[in-house]
């Protein structure tokens, strides 16, 4: 399920390509991070959707039987706690497509994100 054979140029387009599996996390995921930065703009870089003011703001994507969330190394080291538990790498942590996506924490990761790049303009990555 890697990313790189989605060669989608929007993320409706993106979902819609994702292993069936995926798709409902992937729209879920999507709903959670646009709710948590209103207005930011979607699109897709580096083979997957992106949400960005200014900045990218974080990026998601269904990867090897994942849905992988991409924030940056602070908001995951902020929530290194609760992410005890799941796959974490230096700005990605990783759900499995067979458990149901924690939407509490992924909605806290991605506020912290959103105030992280209004108040310090900390770079993706």
């Amino acid at each position: 399920m890697a990313s790189s054979r989605i060669k989608a140029k929007t993320p409706p387009e993106y979902i819609a390509s994702a292993p069936k599996d995926a798709q409902k996390k992937l729209r879920e995921m999507r709903a959670l991070l646009r709710k948590a930065a209103p207005g930011a703009s979607e699109a897709v870089k580096w083979g997957v959707p992106t949400l960005a003011y200014k900045r990218i703001l974080f990026a998601y994507g269904a990867i090897k039987g994942n849905i992988s969330f991409m924030p940056t190394p602070p908001v995951l080291s902020a929530f290194a706690r609760e992410l005890k538990g799941y796959t974490t790498g230096k700005a990605t942590v990783k759900f499995p497509l067979e458990k149901p996506l924690p939407k509490t924490l992924i909605t806290k990761m991605a506020k912290y994100r959103v105030k992280e790049s209004k108040e310090k303009d900390v770079r993706w990555m």
